[in-house]
């Protein structure tokens, strides 16, 4: 799709999406994703212009089809694949990607920390056709045969260059965690529980010395700005239990990530802002308000929130229940979680769990926040489900599999497709049927009543 819009830029001295808005450009790629959408063309490219939405598209990842993160667009979700020491190969993690893509995920992020992580990585990117990112330093520390007090500003960037190179379309950088906030992280109850997050304290603690991600920002910014690869500016610092959420630490850190937003965008570099995390109900919206005034309206991406810490097994569920909310209240795009969250590394079948339970959470938000024609595929539901359409009910489902296997594990013949009951209620008992019944022989009545 992208490849004749990018190649005709080839001259261009800046290639970013940014840069073109900022020029009073709309691009293809402006175009096609404000179809999508069904918004106008000259509003998605101010917001763009404005930071306030961003459209992750590699120049390099050609086949992917164009995308927005942004309140002007509507609520995305992002899948987490990957492969870990313990289990690694690039098919496992294709298959991965192929139900992304099928069950709807909007962006994937490959985590993948074992095996050959250049390989899978570019089985990944081709196999795609949404965004991919990437957390650059789970590979940086895998080249330093997990030794992170080898890590080097030098082979940082080599890492991220060649990430970039392959079609990554944006990076998780930890660049907002300084020196400074380690006295914040010995107050709480569960520390950091962000991998890239820990890898930065122990390599800061070890050498005391400041961010290397931070040091090396205006560098990474470069590489972004060449590429157009949009930063996603990590939350190190994201509460990992409900004791912890909105602290000094999550917060000081929001508040330094807003100051490295203003630096991208300097440099045309599109930027989004990570954000928590394990945090109490009644604490999500005042959560979505601060990352707006401290990062300059920088489109949120939310993982979770998880409302309670006790769902082990479902915590696709308690997380669902945040991103709604958070969603709701401004979030634009919501990481999802897997059932085996804080258990193992998910298999396909998890991820398939995930992303239905996000893309629930999603259009809920979508549906809260008004958003124009939100609501018709449901109230088309509610429309199919009076007249019993059944196979009309299993296209309009999210996982239109599922519904079909549910409804079939009781009335499997295809005769059952006409009926006017499911094995809920029965012939007898269908509140539908007999309320179509009661109009049927009294309508009149009931006007005039």
């Amino acid at each position: 799709m992208r490849e004749k819009w990018i190649d005709k830029r080839t001259n261009d001295s800046v290639r970013t999406q940014m840069y073109y808005a900022k020029k009073g450009i709309i691009t293809e790629e402006m175009e096609y994703v404000a179809k999508v959408e069904g918004i106008d063309a000259e509003l998605l490219r101010s917001e763009i212009a404005r930071g306030r939405c961003i459209i992750p598209a590699n120049i390099n990842h050609k086949h992917q089809v164009p995308m927005a993160i942004g309140m002007v667009a509507s609520c995305k979700i992002n899948a987490n694949i990957g492969s870990s020491a313990l289990a690694s190969d690039s098919a496992g993690e294709v298959e991965k990607v192929d139900v992304c893509l099928k069950y709807g995920a909007d962006t994937i992020m490959d985590l993948s920390t074992g095996g050959d992580l250049d390989s899978i990585r570019e089985a990944v990117i081709a196999h795609s056709t949404v965004p991919i990112g990437t957390v650059p330093i789970y590979q940086i520390l895998h080249d330093c045969n997990g030794k992170i007090e080898d890590l080097t500003i030098e082979n940082m960037l080599e890492v991220l260059e060649k990430q970039a190179k392959q079609g990554v379309s944006y990076f998780t950088i930890h660049a907002g965690f300084l020196l400074r906030f380690m006295p914040h992280v010995a107050k709480r109850k569960m520390g950091i529980v962000s991998r890239g997050g820990s890898l930065m304290a122990a390599w800061m603690m070890h050498y005391h010395r400041e961010n290397p991600f931070y040091e090396a920002y205006d560098a990474i910014l470069d590489i972004c700005r060449k590429y157009d690869v949009a930063l996603s500016l990590g939350d190190s610092l994201r509460p990992g239990c409900l004791y912890d959420a909105s602290d000094e630490a999550q917060l000081g850190e929001l508040k330094m990530l807003g100051e490295l937003t203003l630096r991208a965008w300097e440099k045309d570099v599109q930027v989004m802002i990570e954000g928590p995390g394990h945090v109490p109900l009644n604490q999500i919206e005042r959560n979505m308000k601060i990352e707006r005034e401290y990062c300059h309206e920088a489109p949120f991406y939310i993982l979770g929130p998880l409302v309670t810490d006790i769902a082990a097994g479902y915590d696709h569920i308690s997380s669902a229940i945040g991103a709604a909310v958070g969603g709701w209240h401004g979030a634009a795009m919501l990481c999802y979680v897997t059932p085996k969250e804080h258990l193992g590394l998910p298999n396909a079948h998890d991820v398939r769990e995930g992303i239905i339970a996000y893309k629930i959470a999603a259009h809920a938000a979508d549906i809260a926040r008004g958003r124009k024609g939100a609501r018709d595929v449901d109230d088309e539901m509610s429309d199919a489900r009076y007249r019993f359409d059944w196979n009309r009910q299993f296209e309009l489902a999210l996982d239109p599999d599922r519904a079909k296997e549910f409804h079939d594990e009781t009335l499997p013949q295809d005769v059952f497709k006409d009926a006017e009951f499911c094995s809920m209620c029965g012939p007898k008992f269908c509140s539908y049927k007999i309320t179509q019944n009661i109009i049927a022989e009294h309508g009149n009545a009931m006007t005039e009543s």
